[in-house]
């Protein structure tokens, strides 16, 4: 590889808002806030959603109906497949 031309690439602390949830892997990101992961300083970048809240990940998806929007799309091919 050539020198300076790739990024750095090192251990981050990843911490969900919304669960707590914290989780350590290896990437380009850094941050102004930093924590100490076995003797060494690592960045800290908090993010709002992962798989721990994550609807789909958790098992909680729901639809939300916004003015029977779904309702009229499903009336409107389930009309197209039967006649198919």
């Amino acid at each position: 590889m050539k020198k300076d031309t790739h990024p750095n690439y090192h251990p981050v602390v990843f911490v969900d808002v919304s669960t707590g949830t914290e989780f350590v892997t290896r990437s380009t990101l850094t941050s102004e806030k930093t924590r100490e992961l076995d003797g060494e300083q690592v960045p800290e970048i908090r993010v709002e959603i992962s798989s721990a809240s994550h609807p789909f990940f958790t098992g909680t998806m729901r639809e939300i109906d916004t003015a029977g929007k779904i309702e009229r799309f499903r009336r409107r091919y389930a009309q197209k497949g039967k006649d198919d």
